[in-house]
């Protein structure tokens, strides 16, 4: 065990963060996803719901600030425009957080074109649909 340390954040996890780069991109997706099938370096949390990993990982994780949109979900298919119940836990948990930059929106297919070129993939128990976000790592400055 380690002192601050969420205890969803696990030793596989820990190691995929610290070793993402600058703008190296990690995939949190829910249950129905085809993380198996994509992922290059697969994480399996699946008792694990969207939003307590999601707080987690940017209680450790720096978003990229020199990107405009360094956070990505799903759109809903049909309803481009919609906000899912999961993408608006999302956006409280990254307002929470500290962040307010905007979301990036992506189709169904570039979503999973861009969680297949992910640093990793974590897939999550989350049942709700469209629980899917990416997120770019920023620079840790002293």
């Amino acid at each position: 065990m380690l002192l601050g340390l969420d205890p969803l954040l696990t030793p596989d996890l820990l190691h995929a963060l610290a070793s993402m780069g600058h703008g190296d991109e990690i995939a949190l997706v829910d249950a129905n996803f085809p993380a198996a099938a994509f992922a290059r370096r697969l994480i399996r949390l699946d008792g694990v719901d969207g939003n307590a990993l999601l707080s987690a990982v940017l209680s450790v994780l720096p978003l990229d600030n020199f990107v405009e949109r360094p956070v990505s979900t799903m759109q809903v298919v049909g309803e481009p425009d919609a906000i899912p119940p999961t993408v608006a836990d999302y956006l409280e948990i990254l307002g929470a957080a500290g962040s307010t930059t905007p979301i990036d929106p992506l189709d169904r297919f570039d979503f999973y074109d861009r969680a297949q070129n992910a640093y990793a993939i974590v897939i999550t128990g989350e049942r709700r649909p469209y629980g899917n976000i990416l997120l770019r790592k920023g620079v840790v400055f002293d």
